[in-house]
């Protein structure tokens, strides 16, 4: 027997050799487009990297053509997030991604079984200094007696933010429990998006290991959960399954998922909430039961809840083929699903709103949005601009986002115009959310109603960062890539060109060796910046 699967696994990496050579060559010349000279100085780490991603990638591909069915190529997907999404968790480095010093705070303070978090003080912000040059400010603000109690040893990661471990001598300290009160924690986000990282972090306490391994550990289990909602998704749907998993490896989403953020969880519910909603939509006559509406219901629940503007995903209901319900009341059973959502949102805004004031975000004196509204309803001019701006130059942005991480305020920070790998991220993209080769066509009605969706998240996600974010009269929105990143899986349900008549089986080859090289580029990438 083993003999046999010996066998077969000999002849698949010898039938499956043009693609893997195609992949090595893809993440070689990526991987060159992201060196600069000082990586020539001393390259065994970028080399050593460079051998391990080639490596994995190549047993990736090896694994997908072992499983290469549309009914197994879930466990592909969880198999593929992990390999690289690990990699990515460990190498990125210390609390790099956007906020996730506070989103640390919150899941250690959940890893102690506190679920809403405990504002200590007065009814007032603090502000939350980000300066690691400066730790005599840092210190005296959180010695302040108002935020949120913590213990110690988070003190370092933000002082120490977008180091390598190899930078710091704390890394290998025993986790500090003394109390701690830190401004931010993020209070207005629910339990459950840091549930994951809260174990990871609960682990290593368990385990007494070093400090370190509190985010790794954090961000390896907030990656696990997140493969299996994606692995959850690819097997629920009967179409588009391999779209849907290039947008659940694209790099920006791979960076969030392998992260200590709540985007993880918002982006594995939302491709999760798509899948469910074509599997609604292709699903044979009269045989949506009720537990399928409850089931849709409950995911665009907890994926609104996360952030607010994708409650608006419940609406998908009303465009789901009617003839597909096994039941008479279906526009009743509908509204009654939208209004549940929409009840639960608006009472779940108005305790967040008034938690956002317990964190850095209080001390934005520019930021009203009381007289943000009254200008916006004053000068139309502003009202123009603002639509103007979010279809051009932020949406622009927005597309650039997919292969765009690094903050210019890191030490480290000499390029992220990586103009070759995003302009060859796009092009497939374009080709597989639009121009998939797949008998899949969905109704007028299901197609336009998906449009209205994406728009409708789209825009008021963009209103939302106006009130909150930009000063008054201005549209410094700080639209990024990882708001919408569900989003992109909308698009083949929504357009699907047919420009080119191409075999759906090769094109599905041909698209996994990219999905892969495009998640070891970003660990290149990382390898080449900060190593």
């Amino acid at each position: 027997m083993y003999k046999e699967k010996f066998q077969d696994y000999k002849d698949i990496f010898i039938n499956s050799k043009k693609y893997w050579l195609i992949y090595l060559l893809l993440i070689t010349i990526m991987g060159i487009s992201t060196l600069s000279g000082r990586n020539f100085q001393n390259p065994t780490f970028e080399i050593s990297i460079f051998i391990i991603v080639a490596i994995l990638g190549i047993f990736c591909i090896l694994f997908y053509f072992s499983h290469n069915s549309e009914e197994e190529l879930y466990k592909v997907a969880f198999v593929i997030i992990l390999c690289f999404g690990i990699i990515c968790a460990l190498i990125v480095p210390i609390c790099e991604i956007s906020d996730e010093v506070e989103h640390f705070t919150r899941s250690e303070i959940t890893s102690q079984g506190v679920l809403i978090p405990h504002w200590t003080g007065d009814d007032v912000g603090i502000d939350r200094l980000y300066n690691h040059t400066d730790e005599g400010k840092y210190s005296q603000a959180l010695n302040k007696d108002v935020g949120f109690e913590t213990i110690k040893s988070l003190s370092p990661f933000n002082i120490d933010r977008e180091k390598t471990v190899f930078d710091v001598e704390w890394d290998t300290n025993k986790i500090d429990y003394t109390k701690m009160i830190d401004g931010s924690a993020f209070e207005q986000n629910p339990f459950f998006g840091y549930l994951p990282q809260a174990f990871g972090i609960f682990i290593a306490k368990l385990l007494d290991l070093n400090v370190i391994w509190m985010m790794w550990l954090g961000r390896i289990c907030n990656l696990i959960c997140f493969a299996g909602l994606v692995s959850l998704a690819i097997r629920k749907t009967q179409v588009l399954k391999m779209p849907l998993l290039a947008v659940s490896c694209i790099p920006i989403t791979i960076y969030q998922a392998a992260s200590l953020s709540i985007d993880s969880m918002i982006c594995g519910l939302g491709i999760l909430a798509i899948a469910y909603f074509i599997y609604l939509c292709k699903s044979g006559e009269k045989s949506i039961e009720l537990k399928d509406i409850a089931i849709f219901t409950f995911v665009c629940l907890l994926l609104g809840l996360c952030k607010i503007t994708y409650l608006a995903f419940i609406f998908l209901l009303l465009f789901v083929p009617r003839k597909n319900f096994n039941f008479s009341k279906v526009l009743p059973i509908s509204f009654a699903s939208i209004s549940i959502v929409s009840i639960i949102g608006i009472l779940w805004s108005r305790y967040a709103t008034p938690a956002l004031m317990h964190s850095w975000r209080s001390k934005l004196n520019y930021v009203n949005s009381g007289d943000q509204i009254a200008y916006l309803l004053h000068n139309h001019g502003f009202a123009v601009k603002f639509i103007t701006q979010i279809f051009t130059t932020d949406l622009g942005a927005m597309f650039y986002g997919v292969f765009n991480f690094f903050s210019s305020a890191s030490k480290y920070h000499y390029a992220s115009t990586y103009y070759l790998i995003v302009a060859m991220i796009l092009l497939f993209l374009i080709m597989i959310l639009l121009n998939y080769p797949e008998k899949n066509n969905f109704n007028l009605k299901t197609r336009l109603g998906s449009l209205f969706v994406l728009l409708f998240v789209y825009v008021g996600t963009c209103f939302v960062q106006l009130l909150t974010w930009a000063g008054v009269g201005y549209t410094g929105l700080g639209i990024n890539t990882r708001y919408f990143i569900p989003l992109f899986a909308l698009l083949p349900i929504i357009v699907n060109f047919k420009f080119f008549k191409l075999d759906k089986s090769k094109f599905d080859n041909y698209s996994f060796i990219f999905i892969v090289a495009f998640m070891a580029a970003l660990i290149l990438a990382f390898t080449t910046k900060y190593y």
